[in-house]
């Protein structure tokens, strides 16, 4: 059953999410806005294995649509004239200069352009992503991996202390306060965390299905060896196939970025993770506060009387940097400082922007058509940026806007 709220015209929304949540174990929210209104906020399902239901104000954890969210809070600092996208990173982080990153921008990270997406040789277990200094620390001292010029290679969760570290030198504040106190508190936003306080952990979604859950017997391992080695058996057709035709392919490379030693047994749904403060990968937010955020973008940086950023900034911000071929994610992402460009299964909305996630997640704008929308979910796995769930629902938003126009 979905609940919730659906203004006239925008019912195929609702459809379209208790298709799929007929389909699925979990949970799940969608919340769009239009012209600055909210016209679709609902959600289903369950929130975690025990069946408990998903409720209004639950939040989930939504991997890479996070980088949306820290990208936006470092755009609030360039918009006060306290960062400028083209100096170097060295000049707020004096001791990123080491290993020869002198020379990196801040639009060369914001474009995934710094060459240090490589996380699987930083550090040595998955668990070093819950301490902040260390991550700080190896960055700092790291060398970049040589990337072909011009090329981007997504730091899947790299990215987030990269932004993460400059937002902090320069306000003097920490990621949760900041956004607490530039985002969250201003927007009115009802849950938009990334490292959760405690007291608010009983709202989260638990992760369905996930392999951290309990050991595994001898049998679900050795099934997983071999399930491991039919993918790499077919990335590696793929990648021949892809080659030939001069793409830059590399499910090496890309494995390097999105899978670091011991990820399989890491919960980013327990406690202890959503508390810490990753901010490429563990943001806790509902449908409703991500949506409003992007709301506030599509709007030129202004909601409801309250100015976040610019028209200029806003602009700035979201022109597209690169056209080509990502070398991770092996698509065409049309990076801008720190969002993507929008797809759906209809095509995309040449101006729209945001950021999906492993796991379906996803937010957007699209200023065209003063449109935004956000997706949280619980269950599944996808691509590092969402799955064909979040493309129907995009469709089914883009069609109903259209009719509306």
């Amino acid at each position: 059953m979905i609940h919730g709220d659906v203004q006239p015209g925008f019912e195929p929304l609702a459809k379209e999410l208790a298709r799929q949540l007929a389909k699925s174990r979990g949970g799940a929210a969608v919340c769009a806005y239009h012209r600055g209104l909210p016209v679709v906020d609902i959600w289903g399902g369950v929130r975690d294995e025990r069946g408990a239901p998903w409720q209004r104000d639950t939040m989930a954890v939504s991997y890479s649509t996070t980088k949306g969210v820290i990208s936006t809070a470092l755009h609030v600092l360039a918009d006060r004239g306290l960062i400028d996208y083209d100096a170097r990173v060295a000049k707020y982080w004096p001791e990123f200069a080491q290993g020869g990153k002198g020379g990196i921008t801040v639009r060369h990270v914001l474009t995934h352009q710094a060459g240090l997406f490589n996380v699987r040789d930083l550090i040595d277990d998955a668990r070093r992503l819950l301490d902040w200094d260390y991550m700080i620390k190896v960055l700092a001292a790291a060398p970049p991996t040589i990337i072909p010029p011009g090329a981007t290679a997504y730091q899947a969760l790299t990215y987030g202390y990269l932004v993460g570290e400059l937002v902090r030198r320069i306000s003097g504040r920490s990621v949760p306060q900041f956004l607490a106190e530039e985002l969250a508190g201003p927007l009115g936003l009802d849950g938009l965390y990334i490292g959760a306080p405690a007291d608010q952990l009983h709202r989260a979604a638990r992760l369905i299905g996930h392999a951290a859950r309990g050991p595994r017997s001898p049998e679900a391992m050795r099934a997983q060896s071999q399930a491991r080695l039919r993918r790499k058996r077919v990335f590696g057709a793929v990648e021949r196939a892809l080659r030939f035709v001069g793409h830059p392919v590399d499910f090496e490379r890309a494995a390097s970025a999105l899978a670091p030693r011991g990820i399989s047994a890491f919960d980013f749904s327990s406690d202890e993770v959503l508390r810490a403060c990753i901010p490429a990968a563990n943001g806790l937010f509902t449908a409703r506060s991500l949506a409003r955020l992007y709301a506030m973008l599509a709007a030129g940086g202004t909601l409801d009387g309250v100015r976040i950023l610019s028209p200029a900034t806003v602009a700035r911000a979201t022109e597209i940097q690169h056209r080509g071929f990502d070398q991770i994610t092996v698509l065409r992402m049309k990076w801008r400082l720190g969002y993507h460009r929008v797809p759906t299964l209809r095509g995309g909305p040449p101006q729209a922007y945001g950021h999906f996630g492993w796991g379906g997640s996803g937010a957007w704008a699209d200023p065209e058509r003063q449109l935004s929308m956000a997706f949280i979910v619980n269950t599944g796995a996808g691509s590092p940026i969402g799955d064909l769930r979040i493309l129907r629902l995009n469709a089914a938003l883009m069609a109903c806007a259209k009719r509306g126009a």
